[in-house]
């Protein structure tokens, strides 16, 4: 039933969209998701408290109070803020918002109302996108999407209303992501793909960090995991990093409205030259960084602390991610991280020499080569990287898993792991670890195999799990043709600068010979 709310709900609000952008209209809509679930989750407490003011035998109980009394007594904030609920004032209220969403002022009501919000709730601050007074929509579609959001709710239960809400924010995060199309990877990462990392990476509590959390989905999901295994909201302490203000403030109300505490740092910066976290050693990291990134270097970089094995290029960050996270990582921490495919294999700057000592340091745990179509934003194909600072089991071993053939088409473009791969996935790591109750390890030809550092080091250090699982040949197109041209061209660049250098060379002998030109 609640899948069907869902597809009803955006194929509501994607046509009142009318022609506006996707990436403008997300905010819009999530925005107004995030204030109904911080309104109904207030009167659910007003209701609760309401009821407690007036029952003689309860704790709370208001002897004598006239009705005038009473509702002084709901509008003590200290009611609230002490179970962890958002005050919100008056004006700000969903009833409030809901009545007049007919008024031709609505865009400049509801910014009021975000910016009473902030006010009141210091947390939120910097957090609550203020645009809709500015907001490009034909006249009455603002309102009417006031209306439409009205209807999510479902009951005075908070715990269902809050995991309602939760469940179609999460839901418009993806298909949002689907509308933009490459633009909305970079704030959404699909849901099997942190699934995967999540069930390798089992995080039942401690301290998770992403240092480029998007949206919010690896926090969200890890909670999914704790609470599945016995645990509760809150075994674990969030850290997070974006440098996008705005989906830094996607991420921020993507947490606030399941009840999850955070911290993303005081404001949104690059992680690698304003590092919001400096001091903090994780028990677990989990990320999706963007691929490939050319102009992430800065100057102030050069020797950094973080690059115990070796300076990463200039021309490509993905061996500063990987660094950056083992940096970050307590001693009995561990880390998964999705790279492109060409982090297993290139040679390009140092990166052959980094992978090298990470290899011989005995910090790469497992390795796993994803199908194609998993993403939004790219057809370059993925890795999963699992990095560790101590091995506790399997010294000297990395697992490697092909999982290339794992996937099932869920569209025309667009492919996922069931929850069957990611258990058979997850189940085939936890045995390879020695883990209890998850049953004895061993290769499987064509998916999954332990191969000792040695013999990595015979093939030059490179971490493609099909050369070591004796899976069918398939073209390692590991990077995508912008990549493979600028990485040609430079290779042509050289090759001719050596030319010119040869011939110079030539005409000075030919010319100490007695030959003119």
């Amino acid at each position: 039933m609640l899948d069907d709310i869902k597809k009803t709900l955006w194929a509501t609000a994607d046509k009142l969209r009318a022609n506006m952008d996707a990436a403008e209209y997300k905010h819009l809509v999530l925005g107004l998701i995030f204030v109904k679930y911080i309104s109904d989750t207030f009167a659910a407490r007003r209701a609760e408290l309401s009821h407690r003011l007036s029952t003689p035998q309860d704790e709370y109980y208001f002897a004598d109070a006239s009705p005038q009394d009473l509702a002084a007594e709901l509008e003590d904030r200290d009611y609230y803020t002490a179970v962890n609920v958002f005050w919100v004032p008056e004006v700000a209220r969903w009833e409030s918002l809901r009545s007049a969403a007919k008024q031709s002022d609505i865009g400049k009501r509801v910014d009021e109302a975000l910016t009473l919000i902030e006010t009141e709730n210091p947390k939120l601050k910097g957090i609550l996108d203020k645009r809709y007074a500015r907001a490009q929509l034909p006249d009455g579609k603002l309102g009417e999407l006031v209306d439409l959001v009205s209807t999510i709710g479902f009951g005075d239960n908070p715990s269902v209303a809050r995991d309602v809400l939760g469940q179609v924010y999460e839901y418009f995060l993806g298909m949002f992501a689907s509308a933009e199309g490459k633009r909305g990877g970079q704030f959404y990462t699909p849901a099997s793909i942190v699934k995967t990392l999540v069930a390798i990476l089992s995080p039942h509590s401690g301290q998770v960090y992403d240092p480029c959390c998007g949206s919010g989905g690896m926090f969200v999901q890890s909670e999914k995991f704790i609470e599945a295994h016995g645990g509760k909201l809150g075994d674990v302490s969030i850290y997070g990093q974006e440098a996008n203000p705005t989906t830094w403030r996607l991420a921020a109300m993507n947490l606030a409205i399941r009840g999850i505490d955070f911290n993303l740092g005081r404001e949104p910066g690059d992680t690698f030259t304003r590092n919001q976290h400096p001091d903090l050693r994780a028990d677990f990291i989990l990320a999706n960084p963007p691929f490939n990134i050319s102009d992430w270097w800065h100057g102030s970089l050069m020797g950094d602390a973080r690059w115990v094995y070796g300076d990463p290029p200039q021309g490509n960050a993905n061996y500063a991610w990987l660094q950056h996270m083992l940096h970050h990582l307590k001693a009995t921490g561990r880390a998964g991280i999705v790279l492109a495919n060409g982090s297993m294999s290139s040679s390009q700057n140092s990166e052959g020499q980094i992978r090298a000592a990470m290899v011989e340091a005995d910090v790469v745990e497992v390795m796993v080569a994803l199908p194609g179509q998993l993403f939004f934003n790219t057809q370059i194909p993925a890795c999963l990287w699992f990095l560790v600072k101590q091995k506790t089991q399997r010294k000297g071993e990395v697992l490697f898993i092909d999982a290339r053939k794992q996937a099932t088409m869920i569209s025309r473009v667009q492919s996922e792991f069931t929850d069957e791969v990611i258990e058979r996935i997850a189940g085939t790591v936890a045995a390879w670890r020695g883990e209890a109750n998850a049953g004895e390890y061993a290769d499987v030809a064509g998916f999954c195999r332990s191969v000792q550092l040695a013999e990595i080091a015979q093939h030059g250090h490179v971490l493609t799990p099909g050369r070591y699982v004796g899976a069918e040949a398939v073209e390692d197109n590991d990077e995508d043709f912008t990549t493979k041209m600028q990485q040609l061209t430079e290779k042509l660049g050289e090759q001719m600068a050596k030319g010119a250098e040869l011939d110079q060379l030539i005409r000075l002998k030919l010319g100490g010979l007695g030959y003119e030109f």
